[in-house]
């Protein structure tokens, strides 16, 4: 591996995390409250870590794909640690475990939390923590690649970051990566500020508003408020806020598209179309069951809730406006089911990823079709009108079934390290390597994951990187193979 190539970006790394404070800063100055000198002290530290780490190795600037690997894997461990230090020198978390659990969920978009009141905390660190979702949310790596030399083989480090699903989308819409990775943010930053300026027209706080668009576009799930979204018991926030769930659960590729009047390859995305199809079935599923239960006054409360839930959890996002545990086992069951399906490949979520699903059910039905109904057919499995590759359905498989072998051992895992049931143990694991949040049992919407043993906590923030970045780049490092020269 080039080591010095690698501390440069580390450099910049450290120098772009330090920077972000400025806007908590602001924000603590405002509101006049006791955290400013953390969160200053903090960005002075980080940045300073950084330079000597740039100005030394500034022109070292070739990377290539192990140590792609390499910073895609430990740069969110580097980033999340020096995060944790507002909390400390504030002292609001004092504790190593707990506040790398919060900030690791916070960069890797779930929205776990080990804080148990929330809003004790005073605006500027509410204001970092939400942050992180909006620097993480597109992943982080990929900001701090804007600001690297444009021959730095940036590439190498995108596509360790990226979901696995990409390659089969084959998702790109700019001839060099670094204009990609610009109006990418372009559009990101840009749906931010509109679900902002839509809340706070109804008159939610330009504070509120803020935190919640970052928790939302970027699909992660922290709220300024304890009852998360449903604190605000607005109709209006809700729609919105599935909206713009929604639209995190989109790729991004498609938002480029809309802009152009390419409405065709739009419409005709195999992903996309399957990403409303999974929405509008396990939406009217699960509102119907609490309109047949008579949960809510009436039908529409029953799809207002029932749709945020469902959107919610199937983007990853982990918002709550009601205790879903309170709900009908019917309707928990399929929110189970929604917690393995993920949005779509290239946008802000996690999870398993539609495309995945698309392959494997189409290949699942030609394989049936070809064995015993005809087996002389040869019949090719395209997406967006292209033939799929064998290589591709085999990464599909592989993909799904990581998943559920990690599932079934982090479970295993929890259930040593801690004395908790079969139900809180699988919902943390499959909650925290789905990058959701919130799950079911002792880790419900009204709960969080404060009980857990630091040793619980590590292994859990592990689970969230290894979701973050689509198992494969997390878990290559573990093989003697990569560092092998």
């Amino acid at each position: 591996m080039n080591l010095t190539s690698i501390a440069n970006v580390f450099g910049t790394l450290l120098i772009v995390t330090g920077s972000s404070m400025l806007l908590p800063a602001i924000c603590s100055f405002y509101y006049g409250e006791d955290d400013l000198f953390a969160i200053l002290i903090s960005a002075l530290i980080i940045v300073c870590a950084g330079i000597p780490f740039k100005w030394f190795f500034r022109n070292e600037n070739q990377l290539g794909i192990k140590d792609g690997i390499f910073l895609a894997s430990f740069g969110w461990v580097v980033i999340s640690l020096v995060s944790t230090l507002p909390f400390f020198f504030h002292g609001s978390i004092p504790s190593l475990a707990d506040a790398f659990f919060e900030m690791m969920s916070g960069y890797t978009t779930t929205g776990a939390t080990i804080l148990t009141n929330v809003e004790a905390l005073p605006h500027g660190l509410l204001f970092w923590r939400s942050q992180t979702h909006l620097l993480g949310g597109m992943g982080f790596l990929t900001l701090t690649l804007i600001f690297l030399p444009h021959g730095m083989s940036s590439v190498r480090v995108f596509r360790a970051e990226s979901s696995p699903g990409q390659v089969i989308t084959k998702d790109k819409f700019k001839a060099r990566n670094k204009d990609t990775l610009v109006w990418l943010w372009a559009v990101y930053v840009f749906l931010n500020i509109f679900q902002a300026a839509l809340l706070a027209a109804h008159g939610m706080s330009v504070f509120d508003s803020l935190c919640h668009a970052f928790g939302t576009v970027s699909t992660s799930g922290y709220s300024t408020m304890n009852e998360s979204v449903g604190a605000f018991h607005s109709a209006y926030v809700d729609w919105v806020t599935i909206f713009f769930m929604c639209c995190g659960g989109m790729t991004f590729v498609l938002f480029y598209q809309i802009v152009k009047g390419d409405w065709e390859q739009v419409l005709t995305n195999t992903e996309f179309r399957w990403y409303l199809g999974f929405l509008l079935f396990f939406c009217g599923v699960v509102s119907l069951i609490l309109y047949n239960k008579s949960v809510y006054g009436d039908f529409w409360d029953c799809l207002r809730y029932g749709t945020f839930q469902v959107v919610s959890i199937l983007t990853t996002t982990g918002f709550t406006t009601a205790d879903y545990e309170l709900w009908p086992q019917a309707a928990q069951m399929f929110l189970v089911v929604v917690c393995f399906v993920g949005a779509c490949a290239g946008s802000t979520t996690s999870g398993i990823k539609v495309v995945h699903y698309v392959v494997i059910l189409k290949y699942m039905y030609s394989s049936i079709k070809r064995i015993f109904l005809q087996p002389m057919s040869v019949s090719a499995l395209r997406i967006n009108g292209r033939p799929v590759d064998a290589s591709i359905i085999d990464l599909s498989v592989c993909y799904f079934i990581v998943n559920i072998f990690l599932i079934l051992f982090g479970g295993c895992v929890m259930i040593l390290l801690e004395d908790i049931d079969v139900v809180t143990s699988m919902s943390a694991i499959v909650a925290t390597l789905m990058n959701i949040g919130p799950g079911f049992g002792a880790i419900g919407p009204s709960e969080n994951y404060s009980f857990f043993s630091d040793a619980g906590k590590w292994f859990l923030s592990w689970n969230m990187l290894v979701g973050r970045l689509e198992m494969f780049s997390a878990l290559v490092i573990f093989f003697p193979a990569f560092w092998k020269k």
